[in-house]
């Protein structure tokens, strides 16, 4: 090698060593952004890998530790990278196993009996129950799917559902179904994560067949007796809303309020996260501190700060219970463990070194939640408040000390927001004009009213003097819901943007995560990612063609928006479909835009698949199978059930057709054939269904 280019060589390894050598102190942080993406790479693989794949990457994942420990300065953290990256990719397909059961391989309609495991509300508003312990007469239990969920219509009331009753009903289920478009969200692997092996509905009373079982389902059953106790005091929507942050219970929550909340970026109050967390173990730490201050003989003789802090990580964990432990819940109970378990070390109590701890023990226990919508937001608010606090932290002594509490309202909200605005546009497709607005004026009442009232009322209960309490929550709650409705009025209270790309979330995510974790004039590099993600989406364009995987519906794009072919039915995808767009308009508004010249035609029932005449170069869509070969192109269910959804772009040199099936690979949750083959364990039940 020349001398010249051996010494370019040496300045640049150089200049390299020391830019890592300046990070010290500041690199573990990178630890759960490593892991995350590790367990990408499992995510995005288009096969799922196989027991010696996953044991070699375990391994090389072990020896590049031992390595790390063993290294010095400038290679452990190299080594320290490439074992975390690994062994993300080791937790995700181990995870994978782990929860491995059987999945329904056919559409069954009949008998179904099982144990009430949940209660919840689907977006159609329907009661939907979780059910275990499932029996399907005729079937095999080792064909049986461990969970099935029932959506509740028609007319309902011969029992109320209560956790671990078992109870039957007629019911349709089906296996889950995939991505209603290419590169959609993937409900067959949400519910292969969530332990479901089939989804279906009953239009006839569910009965019950035995009463709760004494001891099952402890923790839901109490979380359900919460939500009783709460909304017979507070009647409506606002003791939904109540029992909602309470106890984690949205049975009784309407889609109305919901997408009012939504509407105004409220409905981060509904899940119970670092907000709810930190003003409940903050109540009840600054409650117990108080009053040992007040108590002479303890403020002397005890260590009441430590006291206080360790019954404040005791509620947290009560409460990270009775919420139904959410990942943002998981998330923000670490963090609150990590800040009290500091004050009592005298440490200082919120950091970044404590938010990637709280962003390790999760990725660590729930791999998949890295894909969730909520554990996105809630990291990328709580990195951004962290950091932005951070940065102000001394600084505050400018402003008058009666300014402080509103200025600290004014940054929270405006970080917390800006940092979740495009993950929740990614994701949800809207983006609320007035947010920032609507948080200013509902938060103070959330901490300074609901909250304190709402922990009060669960320790008054047991002696029954919960009313009082809870009608000064009811108060707080109203105020919200009132904030929320007017604000959702206001002209433009919504924005709609089209659906990402597949890169502008990690795009996102890099750049926002460098310029906050690295030190130095070089974080500003992280501009670049974020720039980049902006461009791709201003950029992004939308399928001319849609298929839905039952051939129930075509969506065509036009100059005026997509075009349904139907009115009605399919409605979830047709939903989807719209808001991916960043439409704002409904099915019947798009069906009204479905022209009669199109070069695509889309049949609907048996009669018209059985008497099917077309030509060659035609494109026909239909939701039963014809006869024979017709001489035009036909997407049938027969041929949809291999590919999934479907994509067309109608282009010059030909048909161009993506499918959700070949974007979404395969893996354990979408293909039987890989259960059979890449489940480790031996025997597994129902792994060929």
């Amino acid at each position: 090698m020349p001398r010249g280019l051996l010494h370019l060589v040496n300045r640049a390894a150089s200049g390299a060593a020391m830019i890592v050598l300046n990070q010290r102190g500041a690199l573990f942080p990178w630890a759960p952004v490593l892991l995350a993406l590790g367990i990408a790479n499992y995510f995005a693989c288009a096969t799922e890998p196989r027991g010696g794949q996953v044991a070699l990457a375990c391994a090389g994942a072990l020896a590049a530790g031992v390595l790390a420990v063993r290294s010095g300065a400038l290679a452990g953290p190299m080594l320290w990278a490439v074992a975390l990256v690994l062994a993300g990719f080791c937790l995700g397909a181990l995870r994978a196993q782990v929860v491995a059961a059987p999945v329904l391989g056919w559409r069954y309609y009949g008998p179904v009996q099982g144990r009430i495991v949940m209660i919840d509300r689907s977006g159609s508003d329907a009661v939907r129950l979780t059910l275990d312990r499932v029996l399907l007469p005729d079937v095999d239990p080792a064909r049986t799917p461990d969970r099935v969920r029932l959506s509740l219509h028609g007319e309902q009331g011969a029992m109320t559902p209560l956790p671990g009753l078992t109870v039957q009903a007629t019911a349709h289920l089906s296996p889950p179904g995939g991505a209603v478009e290419p590169g959609g969200f993937d409900f067959q692997r949400h519910t292969w994560f969530a332990g479901l092996g089939a989804i279906g509905y009953t239009r006839v009373p569910v009965m019950a067949h035995a009463p709760p079982e004494r001891g099952a389902t402890l923790v839901f059953a109490a979380r359900m007796a919460l939500s009783d106790r709460i909304r017979a005091v507070l009647p409506g929507d606002t003791g939904a809303f109540a029992a909602a942050i309470t106890a984690g219970d949205r049975s009784a929550l309407s889609q109305e309020v919901t997408e009012t909340l939504r509407r105004t970026n409220l409905a981060h109050l509904l899940a119970i996260s670092g907000l709810h967390m930190g003003l409940v173990t903050g109540f009840v730490f600054a409650a117990l501190r108080l009053g040992g201050a007040l108590w002479r003989h303890a403020a002397l003789n005890w260590p009441v700060r430590s006291i206080a802090a360790g019954a404040a990580i005791a509620a947290g964990a009560v409460y990270l219970a009775l919420s139904g432990a959410a990942i943002a819940t998981e998330r923000a109970f670490v963090m609150a463990c990590v800040a009290f378990l500091a004050l009592i070390a005298g440490r200082r109590a919120i950091s970044l070194r404590a938010l990637a701890l709280a962003a390790l023990v999760v990725l660590i226990l729930r791999p998949e939640a890295l894909l969730s919508p909520g554990f996105q937001m809630s990291f990328a608010a709580t990195t951004a408040l962290v950091a932005a606090f951070g940065a102000l932290r001394g600084r505050g002594g400018a402003w008058p000390r009666w300014t402080r509490p509103v200025v600290a309202l004014l940054v929270s909200s405006s970080v917390a927001g800006f940092a979740t605005a495009p993950v929740g546009a990614a994701h949800f497709n809207t983006f609320a004009h007035y947010g920032l607005v609507a948080n200013l004026v509902a938060m103070p009442v959330m901490g300074l009213f609901v909250m304190p009232a709402a922990v009060l009322a669960v320790l008054l209960m047991p002696l029954g003097a919960e009313a009082v309490p809870l009608t000064l929550m009811g108060l707080g709650l109203d105020w919200i819901l009132l904030v929320a409705r007017s604000v959702a009025a206001w002209d433009g209270a919504v924005g709609r943007v089209i659906a990402p790309g597949p890169l502008v979330l990690p795009l996102y995510a890099l750049g926002g995560l460098w310029v906050i974790l690295w030190q130095g004039h070089l974080r500003w590099l992280g501009l670049v990612p974020l720039v980049l993600a902006a461009w791709l989406w201003s950029g992004a364009t939308r399928p001319q063609v849609l298929i839905e995987e039952g051939g129930q519906l075509v969506g065509v794009m036009t100059p005026s928006g997509r075009a349904l072919s139907r009115g009605r039915g399919a409605g979830f995808p047709a939903e989807v479909w719209l808001e991916n767009d960043g439409s704002a308009l409904d099915q019947d508004a798009a069906f009204a835009l479905w022209p009669p010249d199109l070069p695509i035609r889309h049949l609907t029932g048996k009669k018209a698949a059985a008497a099917l005449t077309c030509s060659e170069g035609e494109i026909v869509v239909l939701n039963h199978d014809p006869p024979g070969r017709p001489p035009c192109r036909v997407f049938s269910p027969k041929t949809l059930r291999d590919t999934g959804a479907l994509a067309l772009t109608l282009a010059p040199r030909g048909l161009e057709i993506t499918s959700a099936r070949a974007m979404a690979g395969r893996r354990l949750w979408n293909d039987k054939d890989i259960r059979v083959s890449h489940i480790w364990r031996w025997p597994v039940q129902g792994a060929d269904q």
